[in-house]
């Protein structure tokens, strides 16, 4: 898990998305214009979550996401996706 430097505000999360599939199981290796963006990641940073509704997550916690969700970010050269936690689906 990485460590950044950046706060989310409210009921807002920053992921680090899963890495996408490279290659089938029976061995086919799939080329970058036909790869599934990922839908899992790992939860690196929470932010305190609303007045009346404490947040659910909590870093390091491995979550699924909607397919078209957050804001994708890239901080030092690393690519995250900030989201409401309202976006997660289910946590892993």
């Amino acid at each position: 898990m990485s460590t950044i430097n950046i706060k989310p505000l409210a009921d807002r999360v920053v992921i680090e998305p899963a890495t996408a599939e490279t290659k089938t199981s029976s061995g086919i290796i799939i080329p970058d214009t036909v790869k599934e963006k990922p839908q899992r990641g790992t939860v690196v940073a929470t932010g305190p979550g609303k007045k009346d509704e404490p947040m659910t997550v909590k870093d390091a916690d491995v979550v699924l996401y909607g397919k078209y969700a957050g804001t994708e970010i890239s901080i030092e050269g690393k690519d995250y996706l900030i989201l409401k936690e309202s976006d997660i689906l289910a946590i892993i």
